[in-house]
């Protein structure tokens, strides 16, 4: 262990770690898909760091963007106007669906989540707010709350008011038995439509989705979900907040995860693939309709790195990357790839119960039976339930790789620069680690 790390492990946090007994890979440098860590062993790295690393790492195209508007200005009062602000908005607005055309900068996705919550109240005089049990929509109180993850639990008690959960059109697991994904899906949203009643129309300002599903665990929405979801909440007047943090951005194979239905939200937070991670950014991007109303009244929302210009530098940096280098295209013909191959690893695993995955967002679901669908970790896994899947992620790790393992979930989501031979190479490592899946249940 280096006096960095050591350094690191002794005077900062590491999120959502128990603190002692840490031992992180230590970077030295990044390029294309790989990390290289100060002994010179090569990673590969299979989940884009947080789902955020979209046109891979160290592409000086960036760099020179961001040094470029450093010597012009670095930062000014968000009041003010530079350049690049103005050319990021309009881009973001071409970019966005239907008629969302205002944004307003944030420095990452929870913050724009935040702002969507209190925009779609004060819009809508309205205060509550649906999200899904199966959801991660940021960490900060307003957004943890919205959320549905288990990391939530333990505060609780503190949760941020006004918050309705329901349930996922999860069909591998789906809580209605029903035949067909469209089924679960239509089951789902009658489930939802009764809550809606339950919890009084008028009182509900929003519902938050993410575009596609990811830290949950990948749950492939229906085909027939967003419009379905769409046409439920226009019935009553409720907004619709898409959370694009991670699923924006080429990450799924189009713009935007919600692109795949032709629905159009009334408003789009997201963060992430924006700058791919390169400097912190967040946006959320709202309809004309919305944004209208505040030309005569203040818009109570502020930061101050708000429109930060050296962010703004990166994001049209990246967004120029994403057209230029056809990764937006490049994330679909791989995705098709990576679904092929995918294959051949179900046959020779019995313990992958269920493969999801749309543009490079993808996951694997692994089980001790495939009939019973027992899960090989269970949902929300403490340490000590987690078995057989500590030995998998470690293996990863051994073989050089970075990728998330969740319970009973390995997350495949490579920067969309990716080529069929690193697929090839993550599917072999992935291959080595679930091979001692199969082993547990033999």
């Amino acid at each position: 262990m280096t006096n960095n790390t050591q350094d690191s492990l002794n005077h900062t946090f590491f999120s959502w770690s128990k603190q002692g007994g840490l031992n992180p890979i230590e970077v030295a440098h990044a390029e294309g898909v790989y990390l290289y860590d100060q002994s010179g062993k090569r990673y590969l790295d299979f989940s884009s760091q947080l789902m955020n690393v979209n046109i891979g790492h160290g592409d000086q195209r960036v760099t020179d963007a961001v040094v470029k508007q450093m010597q012009e200005v670095s930062y000014i009062a968000p009041s003010m106007v530079t350049e690049v602000r103005g050319k990021l908005g309009k881009r973001l607005a071409e970019i966005a669906p239907g008629n969302l055309s205002k944004t307003f900068f944030t420095l990452g996705g929870a913050e724009a989540i935040e702002n969507a919550i209190k925009l779609a109240r004060l819009y809508t005089g309205r205060h509550k707010i649906l999200s899904q049990y199966r959801s991660y929509h940021g960490a900060t109180y307003g957004a943890i709350s919205a959320g549905g993850d288990p990391r939530r639990l333990q505060m609780d008690h503190l949760a941020a008011p006004g918050m309705v959960k329901f349930e996922n059109p999860y069909f591998y697991r789906c809580p209605w038995y029903s035949d067909s994904a469209e089924q679960c899906a239509e089951r789902c949203v009658e489930q939802l439509e009764r809550i809606i009643k339950f919890e009084g129309p008028e009182n509900i300002a929003a519902i938050i989705l993410e575009g596609e599903s990811g830290t949950s665990g990948c749950i492939k929405y229906p085909p027939n979900y967003w419009q379905l979801i769409e046409k439920l909440v226009r019935k009553y007047g409720i907004l619709i907040i898409d959370d694009e943090v991670m699923s924006g951005f080429g990450r799924t194979g189009k713009w935007f995860g919600i692109d795949h239905s032709g629905v159009v939200p009334d408003m789009i937070a997201t963060a992430k693939g924006l700058t791919a991670g390169y400097l912190p950014l967040g946006a959320l991007i709202v309809s004309d309709t919305i944004a209208n109303t505040f030309d005569d009244k203040a818009l109570p929302l502020g930061l101050t790195y708000s429109a930060h210009p050296v962010s703004c530098a990166s994001a049209l940096a990246v967004l120029d990357i994403y057209e230029s280098d056809n990764l937006i295209e490049n994330a679909n013909k791989i995705s098709r790839y990576l679904e092929e191959k995918m294959k051949g690893l179900i046959s020779k695993h019995p313990s992958i119960g269920d493969f999801r995955n749309t543009g490079l967002l993808g996951a694997i679901e692994l089980v001790k039976d495939r009939k019973t669908k027992e899960p090989m970790a269970p949902w929300n896994a403490k340490p000590h339930e987690m078995g057989i899947m500590k030995k998998v992620a470690a293996k990863i790790r051994e073989l050089g790789m970075f990728t998330f393992v969740k319970w009973n979930f390995i997350f495949i989501a490579p920067p969309l620069i990716a080529t069929e031979a690193q697929i090839d190479e993550g599917l072999d490592i992935i291959s080595q680690a679930i091979a001692l899946a199969d082993e547990a249940i033999a």
